[in-house]
């Protein structure tokens, strides 16, 4: 800077050097020094109260490395460690937190994990779709508490009283019909450091085919982008210029959980994101149960897996002035055994729940053929646990005139494992089917058969949820080519119930669960069906009594191969 006036004049004008220097500090603000956000997300913890065996691979390790690490106690220690950091710290979820639970927390209503969870100070999740599992009326109970719950079995069970989480459910895309309104809160506005920071929510707008239809009548669930940006406005009203966007929704990678702003990102979040306002800059994913921290078009996108085997640690950092974001780092880092203590409060928590449900889960249920029968499907889409829950279905209704059954893969929660001597226990079969489905009969013709085996979702890239292809009954039998356009896989003449071929104009009964019955999983001729009967017989409670039925008959369920009853070509 130039000064007109002599160096000299001034140093010997006292006056005068007071006068300039006070007009000098009038005109010139002094830089302020930014402002560091931390926060930490968990996505897809599906109630996994308690530690549990898992494998991960670092960017660049030769091979993956198990351990036994996350549980809400790891958590609840790295959270402690971090918060030691910076007190200010802010938690947040993607979604998915609850529902198809392992019985420690399923028996519960899910309340010991939503308890756990505001004992750690989570401020917010998105809605995921498990969510939904149980009706409006019992996530409005998790979320706001009381004992009026459609599970009167579970609610209230596990402490006597419940209070409801501590944190907001958000989502700005699920809206009230009668209303027009966000059914939840569409965002949740948290003051840190002197800093507002909008978390807006959204979940994958196809719940509808998620979950069973009756549990979101009265709801629409609109375009995730469009929601998120109609937010934008109604938040900067109010002060916020910080946005994170909390959405269930995801996508896949090629490259590792950890690697630093990975390029791989494909799947529905990418063209989320990609119509986003561009003033959001940070977007935490859950629902395909991946890790990475990628970049699309400049904005970082994350998910921490699933289960608490990751979190997801993330630094935003804001202009001291502007309270604009300027930079964001993200890092997924593994929830290996932790050393430090885990807050008392937490560990009560889980020894509570442990103690409540033992007897319960270790109740002896029926001899398996083999120790472990899996869920995973061969490359013709069948799987053995498959096989058997659709054989246990038919026989529950069979003497109601049941011909077929149909079970949706992704409702197999996880295999049917077993303890000593092949026994498995009640915790293990509520593991694999946690959502207490009933049994729906209905008549379908040959014709409307073979359109409902062309809905299915034979390959990966072809739905945003991923192969999803019907496990069928004993009896049942039919070939599928690859090669052929979807729509027209299935080979006509191979489609045959007891060796004989289906005829088009005959009608069939068939047994599915409710939620397949009301068009889920993408598969909406279900919905076509004729002379609709809801047993309400519980899928958990067949499985039960078909596995007893046949240890009792000399005869142990189970195999380790798929039977073969869909045969796929190419």
């Amino acid at each position: 800077m130039t000064i007109s006036t002599s160096f000299k004049s001034i140093f010997f004008k006292p006056v005068l050097c007071v006068a300039l220097a006070s007009s000098l500090l009038a005109c010139t603000t002094l830089p302020s020094k930014p402002i560091t956000l931390n926060l930490v997300a968990i996505n897809d913890f599906h109630g996994h109260l308690e530690a549990e065996k898992f494998s991960y691979q670092s960017a660049g390790a030769p091979a993956p490395v198990t351990t036994t690490g996350a549980g809400i106690e790891n958590i609840g220690a790295q959270l402690q460690a971090w918060r030691q950091e910076d007190p200010e710290l802010l938690f947040v979820g993607g979604g998915d937190l609850i529902g198809a639970s392992p019985s420690i927390s399923a028996l519960f209503g899910d309340e010991p994990t939503l308890d756990a969870l505001s004992q750690l100070g989570m401020r917010a999740s998105a809605l995921g779709n498990h969510e939904f599992d149980r009706g409006l009326q019992e996530l409005k109970r998790q979320q706001h508490g009381g004992c009026d719950s459609p599970q009167p079995e579970k609610a209230c069970q596990y402490n006597g009283t419940f209070t409801g989480a501590k944190f907001s459910y958000i989502a700005a895309n699920v809206i009230d019909k009668a209303s027009g309104l966000p059914f939840f809160p569409a965002y949740h506005i948290a003051q840190v450091k002197g800093v507002k920071v909008g978390l807006i929510g959204a979940v994958v707008r196809g719940v509808p085919t998620l979950v069973a239809s009756q549990h979101v009548q009265g709801l629409e669930f609109i375009d995730e982008a469009d929601a998120i940006n109609r937010t934008i406005p109604q938040l900067k009203a109010q002060g916020v210029k910080v946005f994170v966007v909390l959405i269930h929704e995801g996508g896949s990678v090629s490259e590792a959980f950890d690697q630093p702003e990975c390029t791989s990102l494909k799947g529905p979040i990418v063209d989320i994101v990609k119509r986003l306002d561009p003033q959001i800059k940070l977007i935490v994913s859950g629902h395909s149960h991946t890790g990475y921290h990628c970049k699309v078009e400049g904005r970082t996108v994350t998910q921490a897996q699933n289960y608490g085997h990751l979190l997801t640690r993330l630094t935003l950092t804001v202009d001291g002035v502007s309270h604009e974001v300027t930079a964001v780092d993200a890092r997924n880092t593994v929830m290996l055994p932790s050393s430090a203590a885990a807050p008392e409060a937490l560990s009560q928590i889980v020894v509570k729940a442990r103690d409540a449900s033992r007897a319960k889960i270790a109740q002896a249920i029926a001899r398996l053929a083999v120790p472990v029968i899996s869920r995973k499907l061969n490359e013709a889409g069948e799987s053995p646990l498959g096989n058997l829950i659709a054989d246990a279905q038919l026989a529950a209704v069979k003497h109601l005139g049941a011909q077929i059954a149909f079970m949706n893969s992704k409702g197999i929660r996880g295999n049917l494992e077993s303890a000593a001597d092949n026994i498995t226990t009640y915790g293990h079969t509520s593991t694999v089917l946690p959502f207490a489905n009933t049994l729906v009969l209905m008549s379908l013709t040959g014709a409307e058969i073979r359109t409902l085996l062309e809905q299915q979702t034979w390959l990966d890239d072809e739905s945003p949820d991923g192969r999803n292809i019907l496990q069928i009954s004993e009896g049942f039998t039919y070939t599928w080519d690859k090669n052929r356009p979807r729509g027209q896989r299935v080979i006509a003449e191979s489609v045959k119930l007891n060796d004989v071929n289906l005829d088009d104009n005959t009608e069939y009964r068939i047994v599915a669960n409710n939620f397949l019955a009301g068009g889920g999983d993408r598969v909406p001729m279900f919905m076509q069906g004729k002379n609709i009967i809801d047993t309400g017989i519980k899928d958990l409670d067949v499985l039960i009594s078909f596995l007893k039925a046949r240890e009792q008959s000399g005869v142990p369920a189970g195999s380790n191969q798929a039977a073969g009853r869909v045969k796929r070509i190419h």
